[in-house]
């Protein structure tokens, strides 16, 4: 076949011309804060029923402490909890030193914090750097997030989504380093579709029994959740799905779907849910976190932007700040903006969480 005719014969143009006609049927339209509410819950029940979430079972959580290592500031837990039957969450649970036993009554502020692609799941986030291969991503991300906010006094929770570290799939159980650091997000988003659900409603699923279980906790007071890429990817579905979220810090995933994710098409299996372009964009899914306090961070750079960079992120952000507008709440949607790729940056995030998290602690 001759090469120079082969792009009359992909279907992106007219995939991109059905975006335009069907896209966002349930689009943040309220003029009110009553009918924002109407919205957020018709939404929210369409987004689970499309995420396959409202097929997922509950089940006892039954925690299991695997381990605890002393480390410099905070003690490193490693725990598995049950997020569905026979389905297991790994975990490490980061808790500064003092922060263990509170006097009575008083409980310290915890942040999930959500772990994205090439990371070796939870070990970039929790700063495991002695191992070679996870300290060469956190040379490139930047990722270690979530010891960092252990080192702030937060109980922060690390956790495998399914797909990565521990939870890899079985084609990706090999010990070389791209098997070790990668996931098997396409397999596993395959086989879930085929049964009416996704791997983003298991990732919300499994973050929601996340929070079950450090309600449970005596020493865990309000709820953070932040992520960068992937990990943005769990933290806006969990704070637009689950109100106990009461921050929520979004780095390098914010930006409209059809240049990010259609135009993008190599992106990550994980990303791809059946129906979701025709509900709502990204913006809508931030809406639905208002008023609560929302961070989102930005590099000009980030090729996962899409085509036409960082204007595709203020779009967005522009359609969530609607919702905030209607709560008179516009201070707590902070977008913030740097020179850089794809990567957490973090500048403003520790001061945000202190803001909101710390109150009255």
């Amino acid at each position: 076949m001759d090469s120079a005719a082969a792009p009359f014969y992909t279907s992106i143009g007219r995939l991109a011309e059905v975006y335009d006609r069907r896209a966002r049927q349930l689009a943040l339209r309220a003029g009110s804060k009553e009918e924002y509410a109407a919205w957020k819950e018709q939404v929210r029940g369409r987004l689970r029923e499309i995420t396959g979430m409202n097929t997922m079972e509950g089940c006892e959580l039954s925690p299991r402490l695997l381990g605890s290592e002393q480390m410099d500031g905070y003690r490193r837990d490693k725990l598995i909890i049950q997020t569905e039957p026979g389905v297991w969450m790994p975990l490490y649970v980061l808790v500064p030193d003092g922060a263990g036993s509170p006097p009575e009554g008083m409980r310290t502020p915890c942040v999930i914090a959500a772990h994205g692609h090439r990371t070796a799941g939870k070990l970039s986030v929790a700063g495991r750097s002695e191992i070679p291969a996870v300290k060469a991503q956190i040379g490139v991300y930047n990722n270690d997030y979530g010891v960092r906010l252990a080192q702030e006094g937060y109980i922060v929770f690390c956790p495998d989504a399914r797909a990565f570290g521990e939870r890899r799939e079985w084609t990706l159980q090999g010990d070389d380093d791209e098997s070790f650091i990668g996931s098997s997000c396409a397999q596993l988003n395959h086989m879930a579709i085929g049964l009416g659900q996704s791997l983003t409603g298991m990732w919300t699923w499994d973050l929601m029994r996340l929070a079950d279980y450090i309600e449970t906790r005596a020493d865990c007071g309000a709820i953070g959740c932040v992520g960068l890429s992937g990990g943005g990817l769990q933290t806006l579905w969990l704070a637009a799905l689950d109100d106990r979220i009461q921050a929520a810090v979004l780095s390098g995933y914010f930006y409209g779907y059809k240049d990010a994710l259609l135009k993008l098409s190599d992106n990550c299996a994980c990303n791809y849910v059946p129906n979701l372009w025709t509900c709502v964009d990204m913006g809508d899914l931030g809406a639905l976190i208002a008023p609560r306090p929302l961070l989102v961070e930005s590099g000009t750079n980030d090729r996962l932007n899409g085509e036409r960079g960082i204007a595709n992120v203020y779009e967005q952000v522009d359609i969530t700040r609607q919702a905030y507008r209607l709560f008179d709440a516009e201070r707590e949607l902070q977008h913030f903006v740097f020179e850089g790729g794809h990567m957490w940056r973090g500048d403003q995030t520790y001061a945000f969480l202190d803001r909101h998290l710390r109150a009255g602690v």
